[in-house]
């Protein structure tokens, strides 16, 4: 098992006993063996979907805990191939990719269209695919940012996909447009028996202010997250917050001084799980995006992230570049100390 205190450094005390004084865990909808039959089923969910996602819940490392560890690669795509798999490119292959998330012990692999159907015959059967259906692509000179539909749901149901994904960048022009069409793309998933995974991501120029990127606070994120399992997410994909106050800070929307002194304090703990609690207080699943690669220093922000999540009452880590731009099986290894976090029974929810 990952030594997760050592890579936690001096922080380890602090983030391995910190007790929650914001929300409690006891108010929690928690991750657990049981989760799809104890918050899942009473929904409007079909017994499709419910499979489905007790398939995802049921694969690699962390099968039967209720956990997740999924592996992320639309990079390609949304920054470019080029920037993406340069310091890889085995990655280039599709068949690479669903090797890395299957070694790796991976619950799933979240891909594009493309990715997934060029290999779809081969490995659907054998790890539950993700299929992202929108994307922004920077070939555009100069380059603007807007998620658009790069394929159809009935695609991803014809390729053996269990479950799609989407992003909505909140806060941005096109965030109506892009809200009104993955709901509808969501709501024909569910049709067909696939669950729902949504990026919620902010995205406007105007979230900094003073040096500070209030786009990872805890209250626009956990705003956005509540936006998400409004049109029916199963799953939300979420930065995790670095601060608060985006609201205060930004003069824009509505919120309420409580959140700021007592419910979503300054503890990484607390801002997450506020997150944790916007997502319908743990109904829908909170996974925290694993971030870009910085190289040396990767695996313990990875295990630090997995460690806030999980204390925090998140699901699970989507680890991406951390894992896919190194040599494979440092990758494997960065997957698995991840999921260790998980795996280890002394790391409690705070």
């Amino acid at each position: 098992m990952t030594d997760i205190q050592s890579l936690l450094g001096d922080e380890a005390t602090d983030l391995l006993t910190y007790t929650a004084q914001g929300i409690a865990k006891e108010e929690l909808v928690l991750p657990g063996p049981d989760f799809v039959d104890r918050s899942l089923a009473a929904t409007d969910r079909s017994p499709r979907v419910l499979r489905n996602l007790q398939s995802l819940f049921g694969h690699g490392r962390l099968a039967g805990t209720g956990h997740v560890s999924i592996l992320p690669v639309d990079q390609g795509i949304e920054h470019s191939a080029a920037s993406a798999f340069a310091a890889n490119p085995r990655y280039l292959d599709p068949k690479n990719i669903v090797e890395l998330a299957l070694d790796g012990g991976c619950n799933a692999v979240a891909s594009t269209l493309g990715v997934l159907g060029a290999v779809s015959r081969r490995y659907a059967h054998r790890i539950p695919f993700i299929v992202k259906l929108n994307h922004n692509e920077l070939l555009t000179y100069p380059n603007h940012y807007d998620q658009i539909m790069f394929g159809t749901v009935e695609q991803c149901f014809d390729l053996g996909a269990v479950g799609v994904g989407a992003t909505v960048y909140f806060g941005s022009e096109e965030s109506d447009r892009q809200l009104q069409e993955v709901s509808e793309a969501f709501a024909h998933a569910h049709a067909l028996g696939m669950f729902t995974v949504l990026w919620c991501y902010l995205r406007n120029p105007a979230f900094k202010k003073d040096g500070v990127d209030y786009a990872v606070s805890a209250d626009l994120t956990g705003q956005a997250n509540h936006l998400g399992v409004t049109i029916e997410a199963d799953i939300v994909k979420q930065k995790q917050p670095e601060n608060n106050g985006g609201y205060p800070a930004l003069n824009f929307g509505k919120t309420d001084q409580r959140l700021y002194d007592r419910l979503a304090t300054g503890h990484p703990i607390e801002l997450t799980r506020w997150q944790v609690a916007t997502c319908y207080m743990g109904r829908a699943s909170l996974i925290n995006s694993g971030g870009a690669s910085a190289g040396q220093g990767d695996l313990a922000q990875a295990v630090r992230t997995a460690v806030i999540n999980k204390r925090a009452g998140g699901t699970g880590l989507i680890t991406g570049r951390k894992a896919f731009q190194r040599p494979t099986q440092e990758g494997i290894e960065l997957l698995h100390a991840v999921q260790d976090v998980y795996l280890d029974a002394d790391v409690t929810v705070a």
